[in-house]
């Protein structure tokens, strides 16, 4: 009955009518979508948090053992999007495989995804901002660049730029696929910059020791080192490459592009963050890493002022896009549950003037602005990955539970060795989730308590399947 439901509403995006929207991606528009929106805070700043406080040199393993988590989901939402299309992302999948209520438990971990990422890329961004200020003796005051518990009062460049990004969606900005290509090529740009600079001023002693963290330890106070902590940090960095099966309305050929998208992209940025975090840590010891703008510090610290500046400079602005990215991917989550009856259909009115959402903007914006300004980015984060892994593995199990339910069904595409590397993924994945703090943990059960609550006291009764049953049984 899911199944059917989701097809009704959304497959006929599909066709090509007046309504549906244009198909214009190639498979490597979404490749660089996907890079567009991998590569951002996880690998300009939080390579250096996970360095200094978790792994040391040894990041690089924490980096390709998130890397396997993310290609086993990987497959696992390239089969999942070739074969049901409609509307992308795990939300649609999880609506497809489980029904209303796995759906909107996977959406409303979306929720938390996207926003929290959004708030996250802002520190980031806020960082190298502040980094670029003080080069050119414009510096604000400490208090205005930390979060509370940093010791400030707040991130105001992280809580600002939210809010400016709030505007531009309010009054229609669209991202076209042209200027997602060009940011990836400035982010790219200065990633070639880095490791050229990089690769002449390795210092071997830097990698020694190579796991001054070990493997994995719980703390005392709840906090949790080694490398598997470390890949549960930096899974972060990988958080985006879902955001393709976004496009599926907007893909040129949906079954074949979406998975090439998916796959390529992820494969590409796992090399490059081996490829930064072995150079990152080789220039400079990884314990004076634990900074907002690792990359532009570690090149300062070796005299490189000049491409400090401008490594600043292309981080800045290609931070600046994953956030606009992430921001309209969370404002459409909204939406679509809205939508399908699981929030207030207070969230799916358009303005009728600039044909955006503006209520879901407006009120997103805020919440977004008020976190990055009072959170860190460390617990950003986790709190992030918790939920993201969640929605992993659920997709992983959809991949199989799909293969029972409708073995007939046409997959263009079908994860290999299927239901090895589908259950390899929810592994992978939970474990991941195993290594992460008892306080993401507590926060991330608050979260989905709430979710259950919105969800018996209103979704339930509102939901467009509970409408279709009453219907049947009339």
């Amino acid at each position: 009955m899911a199944l059917k439901i989701f097809r009704t509403k959304h497959v006929k995006a599909f066709d090509d009518s007046e309504d549906s929207l244009h198909r214009c991606l190639s498979a490597w528009d979404l490749t660089f979508l996907g890079i567009g929106a991998i590569i951002g805070t996880g690998i300009f700043v939080l390579t250096g948090i996970a360095a200094a406080t978790q792994a040391g040199p040894a990041v690089v393993l924490s980096f390709v053992i998130a890397g396997f988590a993310c290609v086993f989901a990987a497959l696992s939402y390239a089969e999942l999007s070739s074969a049901i299309g409609g509307c992308g992302s795990a939300y649609g999948y999880t609506y497809a495989a489980f029904g209303e209520m796995f759906a909107f438990i996977i959406g409303w971990n979306l929720l938390l995804e996207y926003g929290i990422s959004v708030a996250a890329v802002a520190n980031g961004w806020s960082g190298y901002f502040c980094n670029a200020l003080s080069a050119i003796d414009l510096a604000l005051p400490e208090a205005l660049t930390k979060a509370p518990k940093m010791g400030g009062i707040i991130n105001l460049p992280a809580f600002l730029i939210i809010l400016i990004l709030m505007i531009l969606l309010i009054i229609g900005v669209k991202q076209s696929a042209k200027a997602n290509n060009a940011m990836v090529f400035v982010k790219l740009i200065t990633i070639i910059i880095f490791v050229g600079i990089a690769a002449f001023n390795v210092h071997p002693e830097n990698w020694h020791p190579f796991m001054p963290y070990g493997w994995f330890e719980r703390l005392p106070d709840g906090k949790t080192t080694g490398v598997f902590a470390g890949a549960s940090t930096v899974f972060f960095a990988y958080v985006g490459f879902d955001a393709v099966s976004t496009a599926a309305e907007e893909a040129k050929n949906p079954q074949k592009d979406l998975p090439f998208g998916i796959i390529s992209s992820l494969a590409f940025c796992t090399l490059v963050y081996i490829l930064v975090a072995g150079l990152l840590t080789g220039i400079v010891p990884y314990t004076d890493l634990n900074v907002a703008s690792p990359v532009a510090h570690a090149l300062s610290l070796l005299g490189f002022n000049w491409a400090s500046a401008l490594i600043s400079t292309g981080v800045i602005s290609g931070l600046t896009t994953v956030m606009l990215v992430l921001y309209y991917g969370l404002t459409r989550i909204v939406y679509a549950m809205s939508r399908d009856g699981l929030l207030s259909p207070f969230f799916s009115k358009v303005n009728a003037h600039t044909q955006t959402p503006i209520r879901i903007i407006v009120l997103c914006g805020i919440l977004m602005a008020m976190i990055a300004g009072l959170m860190p980015l460390g617990d950003l984060a986790e709190l992030v990955n918790i939920g993201t892994l969640a929605a992993f593995a659920f997709v992983c199990l959809g991949v199989i539970i799909m293969r029972v339910t409708h073995p007939d069904m046409h997959r263009p595409f079908r994860s290999p060795f299927s239901p090895l590397f589908p259950i390899l993924g929810m592994i992978s994945c939970g474990g991941l989730m195993a290594f992460l703090p008892a306080i993401t943990w507590l926060r991330f059960i608050v979260w989905l308590v709430i979710g259950l609550i919105v969800y018996f006291t209103y979704s339930f009764h509102n939901s467009q399947l509970n409408e279709k049953n009453k219907h049947i049984s009339l």
